[in-house]
């Protein structure tokens, strides 16, 4: 496996565990749909979380959650709907990201932006 799916399965992992830390329950990893793919989906309060994790080695070029494109935001919401629908659930949705980056000495730092879009947004 090369090494930056290493990394990203890495991140996903120290993302699920970051949320688990602070209260959410895990629902699902790595969901797919179509070509969607949702990180990670968890239950926190009376809430779905939809999140999207992003790993860089750097931010130099960019800070990674600008990474999400408009259409990475639609494939997200085209997925959460589908598993809403095959899980009949009926609750309020958030889309977060979780952004992984090494800080100076090489640990790595987690940053949860959560409420990061709205599904309109993704139109």
């Amino acid at each position: 496996m090369a090494e930056h799916n290493d990394f990203g399965n890495l991140a996903e992992e120290l993302a699920a565990n970051f949320l688990v830390e602070k209260g959410y329950k895990i629902l699902q990893k790595n969901f797919r749909f179509q070509h969607a793919e949702i990180d990670i989906i968890a239950a926190f309060k009376n809430e779905i979380i939809i999140v999207e994790v992003k790993a860089r080695g750097t931010d130099i070029f960019m800070a990674p959650e600008e990474a999400v494109t408009k259409t990475k935001k639609k494939l997200l919401v085209l997925a959460a709907d589908q598993y809403l629908k095959h899980h009949n659930i009926n609750q309020e949705v958030r889309f977060d990201i979780i952004t992984v980056l090494p800080d100076d000495g090489g640990k790595l730092e987690i940053k949860h932006l959560e409420d990061a879009f709205q599904s309109f947004d993704a139109n």
